[in-house]
């Protein structure tokens, strides 16, 4: 299929590992000229290397924390008016609802809602101006089913998907849409992470604690991230214009939900 997005130009946020790599890389594979970030510079140029010798495509790499007011302003310079951008970040601390003060709260707010909210300010007038754009929100599986250690990335992520309920709506009548992917858990270093915080709670190791959340999966495994960025991709193309404001899980049917 084609998806017919060959030449256009899409900013990828924390997208020199993880779930922001495979979205780029897939997105890349369509033909987009991309605008890629990330905090390390070591990684960000590695990870822009790999995209442009394997699709060709032009990549501008810009180094930045994208939850930043200067983070976000070098993108723009880069790419003042995106036909695509993915909105991705770094998920809060876990812990449990006594651990967390307003500080971290307002840490989560400014990574997983505020930051994309202003992306999508930034970008939406020239979107809707030309009639066409794609805005793809990476959140999480716990906007369907609130996992208790992750509760500020529960809260944060709930706000902007309600934001996004009702932007989505107001931008479609000019050719722009706006979605959230849902991840469940992925093999990036977010899953490692959070297999390691169960084993040290549990008191067992990594290794033991991926097993144990393998097995709450109906897949019996972690996600890839190619196949979720070949999803991105989808949701970004010409044929999905009439896909507005869903929520689309990608989570081997861990959540377990009739719609």
């Amino acid at each position: 299929m084609d998806f017919g997005i060959d030449g256009k130009w899409a900013i990828v946020c924390a997208s020199t590992k993880g779930l922001g790599f495979g979205c780029a890389q897939a997105l890349a594979e369509e033909g987009v000229n991309l605008v890629i970030n990330g905090r390390n510079k070591d990684s960000l140029i590695s990870s822009g290397n790999k995209i442009k010798s394997r699709f060709g495509v032009e990549v501008v790499e810009i180094q930045g924390d994208v939850t930043t007011v200067e983070g976000r302003k070098k993108l723009f310079e880069a790419c003042s008016e995106p036909d695509i951008v993915v909105n991705n970040a770094a998920g809060p601390k876990a812990g449990m609802w006594m651990d967390w003060d307003r500080e971290d709260f307002i840490a989560a707010f400014d990574s997983n809602l505020l930051a994309p909210i202003e992306m999508m300010k930034i970008a939406l007038p020239k979107m809707m101006e030309k009639g066409w754009g794609r805005i793809v929100n990476i959140t999480s599986q716990s906007v369907k089913a609130p996992i208790p250690v992750l509760g500020l990335s529960n809260t944060a992520r709930a706000g902007l998907t309600g934001f996004v309920a009702g932007t989505s709506r107001q931008v479609a009548p000019h050719g722009v849409t706006i979605n959230n992917l849902l991840p469940g858990i992925h093999a990036t270093d977010r899953s490692a992470y959070l297999d390691e915080e169960t084993a040290k709670a549990s008191g067992t190791t990594r290794e033991d604690a991926e097993i144990e959340r393998k097995k709450t999966i109906p897949a019996r495994r972690y996600g890839q991230i190619e196949e979720f960025g070949a999803a991105c991709a989808f949701l970004c193309s010409q044929q999905a214009g009439f896909i507005v404001g869903q929520n689309v899980l990608i989570d081997g049917g861990a959540v377990n939900a009739t719609i």
